[in-house]
């Protein structure tokens, strides 16, 4: 019994590193799942008696489900997968949280956001290869983020932070050919 449990603790590893693979190459905010899941695995490597195998295979299970329920956020929060990456990124200095109306706020601002990123960047080849380009997409963010946050609960200190996030988050999106038309063959 104790040896099936542990062929399905591997089968269950393997589907939640893809899973995480995904999740983490959409959304790089969801890090605390795979520190969770790596939590998981050293404890199981320690020891490998029956209980641990029994508590190992419990908390997997969990993970999986807690990253089921991840998955399903992006509906829950009338988002996009991508509208989402940037939602949580957008919130990322607000750890306290925000009232409703700021929430629906920074929601909307994701949407517009992502939509003048997008389209902006399909205008560009490589925009990340040459310094106006890559000044133009900045400008363009700290202008969006600037102008959609709603101003309190976000400072302008946290508004230039979150723009510096954003940015970073939209150039690793672009360089892996996330986003349509931001990556293209040729020149």
């Amino acid at each position: 019994k104790v040896k099936r449990k542990a062929s399905a603790i591997q089968d269950i590893r393997t589907i939640v590193e893809q899973k995480l693979a995904e999740m983490l190459a959409r959304n790089p905010t969801r890090m605390d799942y795979q520190l969770k899941y790596e939590q998981i695995v050293s404890e199981y490597n320690q020891e490998k008696d029956r209980t641990t195998i029994e508590e190992t295979f419990r908390k997997l299970v969990e993970l999986v489900n807690s990253l089921d329920e991840e998955q399903e956020r992006a509906t829950r929060e009338g988002l996009g997968q991508e509208e989402l990456a940037l939602f949580d990124v957008l919130l990322q200095e607000k750890k306290g949280g925000i009232d409703k109306a700021a929430r629906e706020r920074v929601k909307q601002a994701s949407r517009e956001l992502l939509a003048a990123v997008k389209a902006r960047l399909a205008e560009l080849d490589r925009f990340w290869e040459k310094e106006q380009t890559k000044g133009e997409v900045e400008t363009l963010i700290l202008d969006h983020v600037y102008t959609s946050l709603p101003t309190p609960p976000f400072t302008d200190d946290d508004k230039k932070v979150i723009a510096a996030n954003v940015y970073a988050h939209v150039w690793q999106q672009a360089v892996s050919g996330a986003f349509c038309g931001a990556y293209r063959e040729g020149g």
